[in-house]
């Protein structure tokens, strides 16, 4: 089992020591973890500052893998908070940093966040959605330093209203570009932790995208707390497998490996 959406005190929302969430993993007979500690510029909340020291989060990984070697693979990811005007901003970050996995994230559109909904503020429900997707893939049109995409409908977990439509001509030409380029998507299973439906995307979402020739596909669980490491992961592979997928996928230095969904379940 893999967990490839994980995080610790090195996110600026998390204060769990990597210790602590690796030693609960390998109870959870969990084979393999991604940290993906979170970088967002300039998030809208002068709050909260997600960005951390890169190199003592390269020597702590190292540290972990050593110690932890003979017990479970532990590699290093980051989560990029994308904005329309930060992907520069983001390729210079990659270009000096050695990342296994990068999910590409947007936690903020219109400049504003999606948390405290102010990106809702004065938009109907279509709007939002709306502009929410087509800074997505404006984003998808114009950065390609990243393995997946990041709970991709994340929109939909902050707002109690339902959208009577379900964008996914927009989606669907997001999906065009990724599968070109050889990127992915994820499967996150903390939106039913948070009383969604499913996880991120919804089951229509992943349909489309193994529709589109869509087949590199993580699942993680978004954990902030060890408690929560490997959240509903098989029932999310039940799921990819009910759709149609035959694998998942792990990242070593930004290269997918692939595993079949009908072994580890």
């Amino acid at each position: 089992m893999f967990d490839f959406h994980i995080h610790s005190n090195f996110s600026a929302d998390c204060e769990t020591p990597m210790e602590k969430t690796i030693e609960q993993a390998i109870k959870s007979g969990i084979k393999e973890i991604a940290f993906t500690e979170h970088i967002d510029y300039e998030y809208p909340d002068p709050s909260i500052v997600f960005d951390f020291n890169q190199e003592a989060y390269d020597k702590k990984i190292k540290e972990m893998q050593i110690i932890y070697a003979d017990k479970i693979k532990i590699k290093k990811g980051i989560e990029i908070g994308v904005q329309p005007h930060l992907l520069e901003k983001y390729n210079e970050l990659i270009s000096r940093n050695s990342y296994d996995f990068i999910i590409c994230s947007m936690h903020t559109a219109d400049k504003k966040d999606l948390h405290s909904g102010a990106f809702f503020s004065g938009k109907t429900i279509e709007e939002a959605y709306q502009l929410y997707y087509e800074e997505l893939l404006y984003c998808v049109q114009n950065y390609s330093h990243y393995s997946v995409l990041g709970h991709l409908d994340l929109v939909k977990r902050y707002t109690k209203e339902k959208s009577k439509r379900n964008f996914h001509e927009i989606i669907r030409e997001i999906f065009r570009i990724i599968v070109s380029e050889g990127k992915g998507i994820e499967l996150n299973s903390s939106g039913i932790r948070y009383g969604l439906e499913s996880g991120m995307p919804s089951p229509d979402i992943l349909k489309l995208y193994k529709d589109c020739g869509g087949e590199i596909i993580t699942i993680g669980s978004d954990s902030h707390v060890e408690s929560t490491v490997g959240y509903e992961l098989k029932e999310g592979l039940q799921l990819l497998e009910s759709v149609g997928f035959k694998y998942v996928a792990t990242f070593t230095n930004q290269e997918p490996e692939f595993h079949r969904i009908d072994e580890l379940i």
